[in-house]
C-alpha cells in the first residue's frame, strides 16, 4: 500500500487529493497547521508548520509519495509570511523528503510564475516571469524544487491554471454570492481577454498522473475549452437565471481603485488580481497529454456552473469561519456597498 502526505490537506484542494488517495488505496496521512472538519478517520494528521524541521520530519516518516499544497495565498498580506511558508517551507520539506528516502514529490506550483506573458499559449519552454509577490515566491519554490532533483530526488511540478469546482470559494465566493442575487458583475475593459481555468478535478488527475511517473517533470494544467473572461462570466449569468449581467468598467482605472481598497484593507483584493483580470493567460496542454495520457474533463464553462450550483445548494456555510481561504467565501467589505449599486444598475 502506497503511504502518501498530503501538504496542506486542510485546505480546498488538499482535501480533494486526500479524498482521491483513499479511493485509491493509498494509506494517507496529513501535514497541516489546521485540521479539517471533513478529515475522515482514517487519516492520519501531523498538525504543525511546514517550517518547523521536526514537524516535517515527523510528517515524512514512512512516506512513499509526497504532494506538496502547503503555501500562503495571493491574499496574504505579509510578505515575509509568503517567502517563508512558500520558498523556506517547501526547501525544509524537499531537504527532509531526500534525507528520508521519499521516493516521489509532486509540487503544487502556480500560473502565477509566468505574469503577464508575452505570447499566449505558454508553453513549458516558456520563461516564467512573476510580476508580484506570490508569483516571485511561487518561482522560488520551483527553484528549489529544481536544486532537489539535482541532487537526486524525483521531483515533478505541476502549475494549474485558476482553480475552479465544487466548493472552491474564496474571492469566487463572492461572484456566486452577486450573481446569486441578481447583482451585476463586471469586466474591465470589454471582457475579451481570453482566460482558462482549470478544474479541482482534473487538476487531481494531473498530479496523481504525475506521482505515478518516475523521473522530474514540468506539467502545465488547464482547461482545453474556453474562451474570453466575458463569455465565461456570461455563460455563468444565463446558467444562473437570476437577471445579473456582465458590465465593462474602464480597466485602468478600476484596477487602481482595486489597489487601493486592498491597500486601506477594505476588499479582498490581492495585486495578481487587479494586474491580471483583464489580461490572458492560457496553458498549451498538449505535453500533459503525451507525457501523461491526461485529458481534462470540464470546460469554462461546465466547470463555472457546476462551482456556482454548489454554492447555492451550500450557501448557508460558505461564509462560516474555515481553515481555508479557498474553502469560505473571502469578506466582502465595501464591496456590499458595491454589490448594492449593481443590484440597482440604470436600465
Amino acid at each position: 500500500m502506497t503511504r502518501s502526505l498530503v501538504t496542506g490537506g486542510s485546505g480546498y484542494f488538499g482535501s480533494l487529493l486526500v479524498q482521491r488517495l483513499r479511493t485509491a488505496g493509498h494509506r494517507v496521512r496529513v501535514l497541516d497547521v489546521n485540521d479539517a472538519d471533513d478529515r475522515p478517520a482514517d487519516v492520519e494528521l501531523v498538525q504543525g508548520d511546514i517550517r518547523d524541521a521536526g514537524t516535517v520530519a515527523a510528517a515524512l516518516d514512512g512516506i512513499d509519495v509526497v504532494f506538496h499544497n502547503v503555501a500562503q495565498v495571493p491574499l496574504a498580506k505579509d510578505h515575509q509570511l509568503l517567502r517563508t511558508v512558500n520558498v523556506d517551507g517547501t526547501r525544509l520539506l524537499l531537504e527532509h523528503a531526500a534525507r528520508l528516502g521519499v521516493g516521489k514529490v509532486v509540487h503544487t506550483s502556480s500560473s502565477a510564475v509566468f505574469g503577464i506573458p508575452a505570447a499566449n499559449p505558454v508553453l513549458p519552454s516558456t520563461v516564467p516571469s512573476p510580476v508580484e509577490a506570490y508569483g516571485h515566491a511561487k518561482l522560488a519554490a520551483e527553484w528549489a524544487c529544481l536544486d532537489a532533483v539535482s541532487r537526486g530526488l524525483d521531483v515533478s511540478i505541476v502549475r494549474p491554471r485558476t482553480i475552479l469546482g465544487h466548493g472552491r470559494l474564496g474571492i469566487f465566493g463572492i461572484l456566486f454570492d452577486w450573481i446569486a442575487d441578481g447583482a451585476d458583475v463586471v469586466v474591465l475593459g470589454d471582457g475579451s481577454n481570453r482566460y482558462q481555468f482549470v478544474h479541482a478535478d482534473d487538476l487531481a488527475d494531473v498530479c496523481l498522473l504525475a506521482s505515478q511517473r518516475s523521473g522530474p517533470m514540468i506539467v502545465n494544467a488547464g482547461s482545453d475549452r474556453f474562451g474570453t473572461m466575458r463569455e465565461s462570466l456570461e455563460s455563468l449569468c444565463r446558467h444562473a437565471g437570476t437577471g445579473s449581467q456582465v458590465r465593462s468598467l474602464p480597466a485602468r482605472a478600476t484596477s487602481l481603485a482595486m489597489q487601493a481598497a486592498a491597500g486601506m484593507r477594505i476588499a479582498p483584493f490581492a495585486p495578481y488580481h487587479w494586474i491580471m483580470y483583464s489580461k490572458s493567460l492560457w496553458f498549451d496542454i498538449d505535453h500533459a497529454r503525451d507525457a501523461l495520457g491526461w485529458q481534462p474533463r470540464y470546460s469554462n464553462e461546465e466547470m463555472f456552473a457546476a462551482s456556482y450550483d454548489w454554492f447555492v445548494a451550500n450557501r448557508a456555510i460558505t461564509e462560516q469561519a474555515g481553515a481555508s481561504h479557498h474553502r469560505t467565501t473571502a469578506k466582502q467589505g465595501a464591496l456590499r456597498a458595491v454589490k448594492w449599486a449593481m443590484q440597482h444598475p440604470p436600465r
